[in-house]
């Protein structure tokens, strides 16, 4: 079957109009991918960028030998986190086990410079930061 440019453009408009308040539904359907590995004391990336109001899957793999954490106290606790039950320590920080990996969908909160540290590695350099413009 063809269309002619008018019927086209009007599908499109159709499915357009359909699917916009599906996506402003669910905000997560559009997170941007952070992935920062976890290596013996240190982080990769060691410093983070995200948007303000944007939605993130920040995913987490740990490569290192031993248990890492996610501390960004501050971060965290503007962020709006979708599922609460995987931060750890009263919602300050993520745990990953060696080997594991874990994802967490978040909009980071207001503009500003937040620290990161691994709580049991930061002694040994395994520190970061991260910035929310």
């Amino acid at each position: 079957m063809l269309w002619t440019v008018k019927q086209a453009v009007r599908i499109l408009a159709a499915a357009m109009a359909f699917a916009a308040p599906a996506l402003a539904a669910n905000p997560w359907a559009q997170a941007r991918v952070v992935t920062v590995v976890m290596v013996d004391n240190q982080f990769e990336p060691d410093h983070l960028t995200f948007h303000s109001g944007q939605p993130y899957e920040l995913r987490l793999e740990n490569r290192g030998k031993d248990m890492h954490e996610f501390t960004a106290p501050a971060f965290l606790k503007a962020a709006k986190v979708r599922d609460k039950r995987k931060l750890a320590n009263g919602g300050t920080d993520i745990v990953v086990s060696s080997g594991t990996s874990v994802r967490i969908f978040l909009i980071p909160g207001p503009k500003g410079h937040y620290d990161l540290t691994c709580a049991d590695h930061d002694w040994d350099g395994m520190v970061g930061g991260i910035t929310v413009d």
